[in-house]
């Protein structure tokens, strides 16, 4: 998982999520604004995904909500067991946090995401929550790290493999910012806004 942005021209920064109400239009911003790929695991929402708008906090008391900055899209499993989890895992990092990149960290070995500061309970709660550190997680983005490891070898360099697939075929892409540690590279800047 990497930090999340907000921006304030986005075209959702004044829209509130509606219980029961058509949020299509919110759910394609935030589609948008994400590349199309769920925060919370990095991978793509495709078509046959349910995508669901996820109030980070879930909080029914929490004046904001509703408001954009607390909104996110994600795949619906991610979303049903965040619900439930909540209160049990306070106080948590938000995804926002400038310095997100450098509390919440990537293993390599392990290949899951863990505080970096052992000390840092906002940025543990946070992996707990989210289950960064799921276990199948990151058996399949293992797998995922060793076949494109093995893909590349057809490649000049990881650059140009990861330019063809973003090219060819973006929804096959994920775990993302693993893969820019893995890689040394940037690739979230390679994708570009999904077309309608």
């Amino acid at each position: 998982m990497r930090k999340q942005i907000k921006s304030s021209d986005s075209l959702a920064r004044n829209m509130r999520y509606v219980k029961d109400g058509d949020n299509s239009n919110l759910r394609d911003i935030l589609f948008n604004e994400q590349k199309g790929f769920c925060s919370y695991t990095e991978t793509y929402l495709g078509r046959t995904d349910q995508k669901d708008i996820d109030h980070f906090n879930p909080s029914q008391d929490f004046r904001e909500r509703n408001n954009y900055p607390n909104l996110f899209l994600c795949k619906s499993q991610w979303n049903k067991e965040k619900s439930n989890k909540w209160k049990q895992f306070q106080p948590v990092l938000s995804p926002l946090n400038d310095d997100f990149n450098d509390r919440i960290s990537y293993n390599k070995d392990l290949k899951l995401f863990e505080a970096t500061d052992e000390n840092d309970i906002d940025a543990k709660n946070l992996v707990k929550l989210l289950k960064l550190d799921d276990y199948d997680l990151s058996i399949e983005r293992k797998r995922y790290i060793e076949l494109c490891n093995e893909l590349i070898k057809h490649y000049e360099n990881p650059t140009v493999y990861f330019q063809k697939v973003v090219q060819n075929n973006v929804n096959e892409l994920k775990f993302i910012r693993s893969l820019e540690v893995e890689f040394g590279i940037d690739i979230w800047n390679m994708i570009p806004q999904p077309q309608k």
